[in-house]
């Protein structure tokens, strides 16, 4: 006697072939019930056969449809699966460029509220220390000696003498006094040829007294009252007052040069504050100029 095996080790002809024999032999049951009963239909071994042959066909009509039913719904889902996956790959894409384009939005947002460094203009600056003359017995007497300007530099003289000399104000200075020398004289605003005619010049920019920076005053030696023709008798520790509506300022002589008429520097700004004498030199000669530098006396 043949072993039973168990279902699931059987294969799809040999289960169909059990199902088949599981119909038949039903069938036969039935006809021998009938028969006993009376009510019998006698069956020809040619339709019994024509009968079998037509649940086989059935059978095989139905695994023949199935297959390329199958085979459709295969291509159906791999067409919506490759849907699905391009779908996914265009979400991807549209999300990593609208993250590049939120980040080029957020730099073009940065540069357009960011403000720009200025950068100072720079502040015209001589090209010449001031108080300059040709010496009073020179042919046609004392005038602005433009030898000295380097001739590359001279347009730019034409445009310094356009720069308008500013109303006095209250911290700037209204008089100079050096006991030293006996100097008590007036301060104006400028120092330009004209304006060292009246007095001693405060050159424009430069500071006022008392503050931080480089206070530069000039003055003539040898025409105009000839104000600053002792400079070169100061020593350290000799005092400079200098006048404003309000205060009187005090400054001790730190330095004393003679100097070419191009060494500007001398008037640039400086972290304490400072007073810068300037005249030319020496006496009735006017090719040099003499610097007497000094700086503020503290309180105390």
């Amino acid at each position: 006697m043949a072993k039973r095996r168990p279902a699931e080790d059987l294969t799809i002809d040999e289960l169909r072939w059990l199902l088949m024999e599981k119909r038949r032999a039903g069938r036969q049951e039935r006809i021998e019930r009938y028969r006993r009963s009376g009510r019998i239909v006698v069956v020809s071994p040619e339709a019994e056969h024509s009968t079998q042959s037509w649940h086989t066909d059935v059978l095989l009509d139905e695994d023949a449809d199935a297959s390329p039913r199958s085979r459709r719904r295969r291509i159906l889902d791999g067409f919506l699966l490759l849907i699905e996956i391009s779908a996914v790959v265009g979400f991807i894409f549209i999300l990593f460029n609208g993250l590049s384009l939120i980040q080029e939005l957020n730099r073009e947002v940065a540069l357009a509220i960011e403000q720009p460094t200025l950068t100072p203009t720079p502040l015209i600056r001589a090209v010449v220390l001031p108080s300059g003359h040709t010496p009073p017995d020179s042919p046609g007497g004392a005038r602005f000696n433009e030898a000295e300007i380097p001739e590359h530099l001279r347009p730019l003289i034409q445009s310094l003498a356009q720069v308008p000399v500013p109303t006095p104000g209250p911290e700037q200075a209204v008089r100079i006094q050096i006991p030293a020398i006996q100097v008590d004289a007036p301060v104006v605003q400028g120092d330009g040829f004209e304006q060292l005619k009246k007095g001693v010049g405060q050159h424009i920019g430069s500071a006022n007294p008392g503050e931080t920076g480089n206070l530069v005053l000039s003055a003539h030696n040898d025409i105009f009252g000839e104000i600053f023709r002792d400079l070169d008798r100061l020593k350290p520790g000799d005092q400079v007052i200098v006048h404003t509506a309000q205060k009187a300022y005090t400054y001790v002589v730190m330095d004393l040069q003679v100097v070419e008429p191009t060494r500007v520097e001398v008037m640039d700004p400086t972290p304490q504050p400072t007073v810068t004498l300037i005249s030319c030199y020496p006496y009735m000669k006017d090719d040099q100029r003499i610097v007497v530098t000094a700086r503020l006396m503290t309180e105390g």
